[in-house]
């Protein structure tokens, strides 16, 4: 084992999925299928009962049929079959791991680092991460929270994850490409970053010891 991480107190590392292992672009399952100022018009993030909200929504439990049937009573059938036609295709949206994160996810576990997952997501999307990324097989455990009905940055969600993986705060580190989830994890003692990208943060792990 590496010196630097026999010496260091950290002993886990927790990641968000999406925009930090994962890139996601909600853009690719409907390209092809629609022009893009009508991708435009349902990606738009001003509104207020858009696809954002029911991203969000989803993350707390939502399901694909009561997201339509809601989507359908304010934007009508012919617009929320863009919705339908986003959840067929929604495995596109998936694009690739981040550039330099499935190494990264590799030499930690190698070094005796415990990697684990704290993600805003569903477990249908967790399950098509799994099988398509295979570094992200080296996770021990991941907190999903449309399974928890919480999430991030919800004080809670980060407690459910500490008592379900036995780690203790002061030996985790917790990366998430979204300040607020990162200012939640570092008021429990957790330390965390504002995730750029892989070299950034293997910097910032080697500043730790790891």
């Amino acid at each position: 084992m590496n010196e630097l991480v026999k010496n260091c107190s950290i002993e886990n590392v927790v990641f968000d999925f999406g925009g930090v292992l994962v890139d996601w672009d909600p853009h690719l399952p409907l390209q092809g299928s629609y022009p893009d100022g009508v991708i435009d018009m349902f990606l738009d993030p001003t509104d207020e009962w858009g696809f954002w909200r029911y991203n969000e929504l989803s993350h707390v439990g939502w399901g694909e049929s009561k997201i339509l049937d809601d989507y359908e009573s304010t934007h009508g059938p012919a617009v929320a079959w863009v919705f339908r036609t986003y959840f067929e295709g929604y495995r596109k949206a998936l694009k690739r791991m981040m550039p330099g994160m499935g190494e990264l996810l590799e030499e930690l576990q190698s070094n005796g680092i415990h990697l684990w997952g704290l993600t805003n997501s569903t477990k249908q999307y967790v399950d098509a991460m799994f099988e398509m990324f295979a570094p992200m097989r080296l996770l021990e455990g991941t907190v999903i929270s449309s399974q928890e009905g919480l999430r991030k940055p919800d004080e809670l969600v980060y407690q459910v994850m500490l008592r379900r993986f036995q780690i203790e705060p002061e030996r985790t580190v917790f990366v998430d490409d979204c300040p607020e989830n990162v200012n939640a994890a570092q008021q429990l003692g957790i330390r965390s970053f504002v995730f750029r990208d892989s070299r950034t943060f293997r910097t910032q792990l080697h500043e730790l010891g790891i």
